[in-house]
């Protein structure tokens, strides 16, 4: 059988695992997405090691971590979340932030960045990181590794010999992936894993991201050179 990553139970809690330091920032947290209509299972903790075993020990469904964490930052947590629980948005939750802070979290993979100050978009910005990965609960650990390595531009020969399989077997995990996802095109695919934080987004030269303080809840947008807003692919497609 194939090792098909579990869905949640519509009427099960959400599982949070934060990475963070405070306790009353765990609450104000769980009080906001309790709030929106989002009951939460949330675990606090403060360390690599604690964040890896609650990674593995708790499933969880949304990852909100501090930028800042002494010897485990954001974007290293993002590492192992992608390693480990690659279908899991990772929201940076902070005080303040810099900008160029902000921007090589994004890039790195993460989903959105929230300031305490306007924590109510903390609801929305999950809603929407959820619903757009939705079409990875389909695949399995192997599709969706196919997935990621297909993204970063390797060849099937490469894929293959990476996971340690024929390229007859890649093949097949491919064309799964393909139709589990419901996105045919390469170029398409390769859009929607950066949207969903599976690889990295392009080089910083491309355009920068940006949040878009606008009526849909400053979602992030991809600033191409010229300043055309360039739409996260995904969006669209998991609706």
């Amino acid at each position: 059988m194939p090792n098909r990553i579990k869905a949640r139970k519509p009427d099960a809690r959400l599982r949070v695992l934060l990475l963070e330091t405070s306790p009353e920032t765990q609450a104000l947290i769980a009080g906001e997405l309790e709030h929106t209509g989002l009951p939460v299972q949330c675990v606090r903790v403060d360390s690599e090691a604690a964040f890896i075993g609650s990674l593995r020990s708790l499933a969880p469904d949304l990852i909100l971590a501090t930028p800042n964490l002494p010897g485990f930052d954001a974007t290293a947590a993002l590492r192992v979340v992608q390693a480990l629980r690659p279908t899991a948005p990772v929201i940076v939750v902070a005080e303040e932030l810099d900008h160029q802070t902000a921007v090589t979290c994004l890039r790195a993979g993460v989903e959105d960045v929230v300031l305490t100050g306007t924590l109510r978009r903390l609801g929305p910005i999950t809603r929407r990181a959820l619903t757009v990965r939705q079409p990875l609960k389909r695949l399995t650990r192997r599709q969706l590794e196919v997935l990621r390595l297909v993204s970063e531009g390797r060849t099937t020969r490469q894929i293959a010999e990476r996971m340690k399989v024929s390229a007859k077997t890649v093949e097949t995990h491919r064309g799964a992936m393909t139709k589990r996802l419901g996105i045919r095109e390469v170029a398409r695919q390769v859009r929607y894993a950066v949207r969903v934080g599976l690889i990295p987004a392009g080089d910083p030269a491309e355009g920068v991201i940006r949040s878009k303080p606008d009526e849909e809840e400053d979602r992030v947008v991809i600033v191409g050179a010229v300043g055309e807003e360039v739409p996260r692919e995904g969006d669209q497609a998991a609706a």
